[in-house]
């Protein structure tokens, strides 16, 4: 085995465009942690809707969640680590969602609440396994929040985005995903994480493998002695990474641990 944590994302990049783990990426996946690797899931899922891709998997263990701004234990469902964000600045971002009538919703480690549903975000979280919990919009914000996550069309987010981008603010918003930009502590990102994670276990950043697709995936796949992009990834996904290999459609991350983690 030439790693000894290996850092996964999930959506893009360990499942396919269809939400669906294949055989093929199970099998390699469950063969690296056989051979020893600690198998970590780097997620900008919650923990509650990425534990099932772990027990899909058929392993446990330490989770990086929501772009890293939670790490947490599959088995005891307790938190080891969160960046907190201040409920006050993220009221700016929920009343600029509020009047563009965009779809947000708010999360602490385990728990995600939303305002309101539309049939467009009731099918997201459908395909996601999210289950929010609809809340009183005139309750104060929750303490403990971790992420603040819009979902739209393509165009109506690079227009947010763009606008966002000119904002002086004390949190920081990033792109996971096409349809998603993500608010959350300036400090959280899935490279932050896996390097403290890394740290604790005493496991030199060398022997350290992850593999992603997006934006939010270029923190750990640049402090990552092996990281490996999926075909699938942005150009600029793709020029952070050291190596590429075959799409989430083509088994790319089987492809990947066969060619750099198990050969």
């Amino acid at each position: 085995m030439n790693f000894d944590l290996i850092a996964l994302d999930i959506d893009g990049t360990l499942l396919n465009d269809s939400h669906i783990l294949t055989a093929a990426v199970r099998d390699a996946v469950r063969e690296a942690h056989r051979r020893g690797a600690e198998i970590v899931l780097c997620t900008g899922r919650g923990p509650v809707n990425a534990m099932p891709v772990l027990e899909e998997l058929g392993l446990a263990g330490t989770m990086i969640t929501h772009n890293g701004a939670a790490t947490v234990d599959s088995a005891s469902r307790r938190v080891l680590h969160q960046f907190s964000i201040d409920p006050a600045e993220v009221a700016r971002f929920r009343d600029y969602c509020l009047q563009g009538k965009l779809h947000f919703d708010l999360n602490t480690p385990f728990e995600m609440w939303i305002e309101d549903l539309t049939p467009d975000a009731e099918k997201m979280y459908g395909l996601y396994g999210a289950r929010p919990v609809l809340r009183d919009p005139n309750a104060p914000l929750p303490e403990g929040l971790v992420k603040f996550t819009l979902f739209g069309a393509i165009a109506q987010l690079d227009a947010v985005e763009a606008e966002w981008n000119a904002w002086t603010h004390g949190l920081q918003h990033i792109r996971s995903g096409d349809y998603f930009i993500d608010v959350q502590h300036k400090d959280a990102s899935k490279g932050h994480a896996l390097r403290q994670l890394a740290s604790l276990r005493g496991i030199d950043q060398s022997r350290v493998m992850a593999i992603g697709n997006y934006f939010n995936d270029v923190g750990m796949l640049t402090f990552a002695g092996m990281g490996v992009a999926v075909a699938n990834s942005p150009e600029a996904v793709k020029a952070a990474a050291n190596a590429l290999t075959r799409s989430n459609e083509e088994d790319g991350v089987a492809h990947a641990l066969r060619e750099f983690a198990l050969a």
